[in-house]
C-alpha cells in the first residue's frame, strides 16, 4: 500500500482554545464553557490520541468501511467541541386538530398527554443533558451534544406518531420545524 493511501486512514481535529480534551483508553472527555460531556469510542474501531491542541485519529484497518467510520468519528468530535462553545437548539411544534395535546417534563421523561384523547400519557426519555422546555404549542430542546438533542427530538416525534389511521387526515403530532446552532431560551 502506498504512503498516500495510508495517509487517507489518518485524520486530525483541531481543538478550540475554550475546550479541553482528555483521552482515557476509549473514553474521551470534553470540558468547555457550557459544560462537560463524555463520549465512548469503544465500539468504533479507531485509535484516538491528543497532542498539541489536536485530536489525532487513525483507522485500525485499511478498508473502505474504516475510512467512512474514521470520518464519522471526526464529525462527532467536531460537533461536540462546537456544541460546548455555542450549543444547539431544536424547536418542535405541537400540532392537533381533534384533541388538545399537552407536553410536560418530569425528571428525565417527557409526557405527551391527551394525544388523540388517550387517558394515559405517552412517555419518552430525554437523552443526555438535553433540556426540554414546553412553551405553549412549541417544545424547545437545547443542549451541548448534537446527537443527544436530535435523538431526544426523534423520540418525541416517534411517540406522537399516529398509527392505524390515515396520516393525511390525522396530522396530530409533534414535529421538528427549526434546527440551529446557539442556545435559545
Amino acid at each position: 500500500m502506498s504512503t498516500k493511501q495510508e495517509e487517507e486512514f489518518k485524520d486530525q481535529v483541531d481543538i478550540p482554545e475554550e475546550v479541553t480534551v482528555t483521552v482515557n483508553k476509549h473514553m474521551i472527555s470534553f470540558v468547555g464553557p457550557l459544560g462537560k460531556t463524555y463520549k465512548s469510542f469503544r465500539s468504533i474501531p479507531i485509535n484516538v490520541k491528543v497532542s498539541e491542541g489536536k485530536i489525532l485519529l487513525s483507522a485500525i484497518e485499511q478498508k473502505k468501511k474504516d475510512y467512512a467510520i474514521l470520518h464519522t468519528a471526526r464529525s462527532i468530535i467536531r460537533n461536540i467541541c462546537e456544541g460546548l462553545i455555542t450549543g444547539y437548539t431544536i424547536k418542535m411544534k405541537v400540532v392537533f386538530s381533534h384533541f388538545p395535546i399537552t407536553v410536560k417534563v418530569e425528571g428525565k421523561n417527557v409526557l405527551i398527554e391527551n394525544f388523540q384523547g388517550e387517558r394515559a400519557p405517552r412517555i419518552t426519555h430525554i437523552v443526555g443533558n438535553t433540556k426540554v422546555i414546553p412553551k405553549g404549542e412549541d417544545v424547545i430542546l437545547t443542549g451541548e451534544v448534537w446527537t443527544d438533542i436530535t435523538q431526544t427530538a426523534a423520540n418525541i416525534e416517534l411517540k406522537s406518531k399516529v398509527k392505524n389511521k390515515d396520516h393525511r387526515v390525522f396530522l396530530d403530532g409533534i414535529y421538528v420545524f427549526e434546527k440551529k446552532k446557539g442556545l435559545d431560551k
